[in-house]
């Protein structure tokens, strides 16, 4: 199975992000990105996406981008993140870019930021730092 199929199939199994109806548009060695329209079910009581929302699907992002550098028998495991909200999520779609800073043996030091989409503009909404664990496969699964 390559990197991307395992990437693949593991974010399938993910419930919140079939929720979200995220989906992964790219993969790649040390980055993934993630985009989900916007859904009034996923505002907060302004209109806007709200930050539980987006954070998740960042938080994805990172992982993933995590998994692309791990080997093929082990799953990821979020330990830490950072978020900084830099502007309202208001906007037609939203992309989440996670990018690999660091790989090590066990942790993996992570970067994200989450862009709003309304029309041609693309507005930096979010930015994230984040540590991924590598994890010994769980139930036979790994990823």
């Amino acid at each position: 199975m390559s990197v991307e199929e395992r990437v693949r199939a593991s974010f399938a199994r993910q419930g919140l992000m079939a929720t979200l109806a995220a989906r992964l548009v790219r993969v790649a060695s040390g980055e993934v990105d993630v985009e989900f329209a916007f859904d009034e079910r996923l505002s907060q009581q302004h209109g806007y996406i709200h930050a539980g929302a987006l954070t998740a699907v960042l938080d994805s992002a990172c992982g993933y981008a995590a998994l692309t550098l791990m080997p093929e028998d082990v799953a990821v495991l979020t330990v830490e993140f950072k978020v900084n909200l830099l502007a309202p999520a208001a906007g037609e779609s939203f992309v989440a870019c996670g990018r690999v800073v660091r790989a090590g043996r066990t942790l993996t030091v992570c970067s994200g930021d989450a862009f709003a989409i309304a029309g041609t503009e693309r507005r930096h909404v979010v930015t994230m730092t984040a540590t991924m664990m590598t994890l010994g496969s769980r139930d036979g699964q790994a990823g």
